[in-house]
């Protein structure tokens, strides 16, 4: 009986030990996770990631895009509305010329010169028209000898040469009055020195007392119309074929870096400078507004027609693998997906996106290779 006993103790206590052990071994064991699969080119960051203040997205939208890299010009006078003044006399200027900036019409008085020249020029006209009258008379005369016979056909013949001679002298010499702007019936020696057309005068390089010679080499007075300008620029001569007589350009300068300007082609140069294997182009440029001036540098940029219209992307959101260029597009505010484009242009900080990127998908412009790095952390779950 003891021993019945016995056996049904130690059963007892081997199955609480059993059971003992099986609760242990089911408390430690965890349940076995299932790890997501992965779609490749997919990252996705949790709503509160860091990672998000490094990542900045763009909407993508059609526009007119860049033809090349940007040019470097200069702007100067449109020599169509410029005229550069000097005299055709010589003289001495007695009265104050008028000052720079000065708004002026065709015709306005620049300054007045005591010229000899003009002198000289009033005298001949006074001369040439008092032998005009000595000859005259003396044509008459001999018409009236003629007709009594007593003079001959050869003296009457002699009397017309002499008195067409003086007439020719009076209109030479009125002629020359006219072409120097002087009026016939002036005696006085004085030149007033005119402008040939409308304007501002810009530049001036003369003073009261000034003596002043025609063949002087630089001009009294520079008038140019400054609401109409020409921009001066050289284009390589690989992208002669992108640019076209008529086409439209838009430039900036650094004295308003935040605002652009049109300009137009209106001649490309027809000689290829060989050392530089640049061409000379020259673009009418409005200035309206006065604001921009002669001598400065400007930043040219050669877009597109306005009909040819492409996806540009800064360079900050392209990243290369391989042959091979990639973005990362914003599917929303935690998932992100890997696109390979195809540029057809490649610019200093700018992209012309041919193929890969519709209208209206929002673009990591920034942070691009966070997302890549994060692409290629593995979980933690798969190292195990």
């Amino acid at each position: 009986m003891h021993s019945d006993i016995r056996k049904k103790l130690t059963y007892c206590l081997l199955l609480s030990i059993a059971l003992l052990t099986a609760c242990s071994e089911s408390t430690d064991k965890k349940p076995a996770v299932l790890a997501t699969p992965r779609i490749p080119g997919m990252v996705q960051l949790a709503s509160d990631s860091p990672k998000k203040a490094y990542i900045k997205t763009t909407k993508l939208n059609l526009t007119q895009h860049p033809l090349m890299e940007p040019l470097t010009g200069k702007i100067t006078y449109n020599e169509n509305v410029t005229s550069r003044i000097s005299s055709p006399v010589a003289g001495r200027v007695v009265s104050s010329p008028l000052p720079l900036g000065s708004i002026i019409e065709t015709g306005a008085n620049l300054l007045e010169l005591d010229s000899p020249d003009v002198a000289n020029a009033e005298s001949d006209f006074a001369k040439a028209q008092a032998d005009l009258i000595l000859a005259k008379k003396n044509h008459i005369r001999q018409q009236e000898l003629f007709a009594g016979k007593a003079t001959s056909q050869k003296e009457l013949e002699r009397s017309q040469d002499d008195f067409n001679a003086a007439n020719s002298e009076v209109e030479r010499a009125k002629d020359r009055l006219k072409n120097l702007h002087i009026d016939a019936n002036q005696n006085d020696g004085r030149f007033k020195l005119r402008s040939p057309i409308s304007g501002i005068i810009v530049e001036k390089d003369v003073t009261l007392g000034f003596e002043v010679r025609p063949d002087r080499e630089t001009p009294l007075f520079v008038v140019s119309d400054t609401k109409k300008l020409t921009l001066q620029l050289a284009i390589f001569e690989v992208n002669l074929s992108k640019i076209k007589v008529g086409q439209a350009l838009s430039i900036t300068v650094p004295a308003y870096p935040n605002k652009s300007f049109p300009a137009t082609v209106k001649y490309i140069g027809q000689i290829l400078d060989e050392k530089t294997r640049s061409i000379q182009v020259r673009c009418d440029l409005p200035n309206s507004e006065g604001l921009l001036l002669p001598g400065m540098y400007a930043t040219i940029n050669v877009n597109s027609d306005p009909t040819d219209k492409a996806i540009v992307i800064p360079l900050t959101a392209v990243f290369t693998e391989g042959d091979s260029d990639y973005v990362f597009i914003a599917l929303d505010e935690n998932n992100y997906q890997q696109r390979e484009v195809d540029i057809n242009l490649r610019l200093k900080d700018k992209a012309i996106v041919s193929q890969g990127l519709q209208e209206n998908e929002l673009l990591v412009s920034e942070g691009a290779l966070t997302l890549r790095s994060e692409e290629e952390i593995e979980p933690s779950n798969e190292k195990q």
